[in-house]
């Protein structure tokens, strides 16, 4: 008989090891997973991985990480912080979403005015969006008591619908023969979010993924509004007894974590994007999710996360051209990490007994 059985103290060893053994069971599972479609699964599993690093065309594919994983580690820190307090703020995608709105909204309303303040209004308009977005779930939560989970979730839908919208009314390039979508911002000196060096993928949105790491990691170790955060998290009675007013936490959390993912898609919209349109979205806030959780909700360990799910899409991209791996299994073999990491995060806090003996 199988038994699960708490541990009267977390295991350390599991703690570290949980990322690492999700990340090679991912890897096997995936590599039987593109056996099944027929596909080499080691020549996979080293294209995804090898390629972008150090393949023929390394020297093109590298940038493409920082272009990549910039927005996930932006992301994924807002997420975390609130994660970590029990703040279950899902919907991510929907606050990237109107952050690109509102800021790529404010440089089409300055187009074509050449001025050095355009951009840095844009970036306050992203992070605006993006708040305000957020503010919703938070607000009803702290008057009303609804769930912030499902609220946020159902509100990326809602953006969704309004993303369409702008691209097909608002936002829409009169200069573009009736297609939907907006004027290209890379063509807009002032509203464009270029390349800081040339040929290096670093741009603003990049800069700000790291600046966002530092005040994470400075935060919950340096001040004590990150000592109520953890102390949340961790021990919610004695966080009441010592005065942390969740009220407060929540707008912070939810504000902070809507903010961030809205700057993530104003730098995406005003650099690699380019323009407002109905498939602006690909994923990232859901994604982000699964950094958060692969970092361990650390700033540092999110930083090494969304380097290494940037490089799944840049090594799936390289698989789907090169070995005609469809989409959908390369986001399978995504989803994948997240399902492991859950799963072996389990011996974290419990341990498996098989007839009456430990085996984990």
């Amino acid at each position: 008989m199988i038994v699960i059985e708490k541990r009267p103290q977390p295991s350390q060893l599991w703690s570290v090891a949980t990322p690492i053994v999700a990340v090679v069971a991912t890897m096997i599972v995936g590599g039987l997973l593109f056996a099944a479609l027929g596909k080499n699964p080691v020549e996979a599993i080293a294209t995804i991985f090898w390629e972008p690093l150090f393949g023929e065309y390394a020297f093109y594919y590298r940038p493409q990480l920082l272009v990549k994983g910039a927005p996930l580690v932006l992301i994924a820190i807002g997420l975390s912080l609130g994660f970590r307090a029990g703040i279950w703020n899902i919907g991510a995608e929907g606050q990237y979403i109107v952050g690109a709105l509102t800021g790529a909204g404010v440089g089409l309303a300055f187009y074509p005015l050449e001025a050095w303040y355009v951009f840095p209004l844009m970036v306050m308009a992203g992070a605006l969006g993006g708040w305000a977005w957020a503010m919703i779930p938070a607000i009803l939560k702290v008057r009303f008591g609804t769930n912030e989970i499902l609220v946020s979730l159902m509100l990326v839908y809602v953006a969704e619908q309004l993303l369409a919208s702008m691209s097909l009314g608002l936002l829409k390039n009169p200069e573009g023969f009736g297609f939907p979508g907006s004027r290209n911002l890379q063509s807009y000196p002032s509203g464009h979010n270029a390349e800081l060096i040339e040929g290096t993928g670093m741009h603003w949105g990049v800069v700000a993924a790291f600046v966002a790491v530092i005040f994470a990691y400075v935060l919950l170790n340096r001040h004590m509004l990150g000592y109520q955060i953890r102390l949340t998290g961790e021990a919610p009675r004695a966080a009441r007894f010592a005065g942390v007013r969740p009220a407060r936490l929540i707008l912070f959390c939810l504000g902070l974590s809507g903010a961030l993912a809205g700057l993530a898609g104003l730098f995406e919209v005003s650099g690699p994007s380019g323009q407002v349109s109905i498939d602006f979205n690909v994923g990232y806030g859901f994604t982000a999710i699964i950094v958060a959780f692969l970092g361990r909700l650390h700033p540092v360990g999110i930083l090494l996360a969304g380097g290494l799910m940037a490089l799944t899409y840049i090594g799936g991209e390289i698989a789907q051209g090169n070995l005609g791996l469809p989409a959908a299994a390369i986001q399978v073999f995504q989803g994948m990490l997240l399902f492991f990491l859950l799963a072996f995060d389990l011996l974290t806090n419990y341990r498996i007994r098989f007839a009456g003996k430990e085996v984990a």
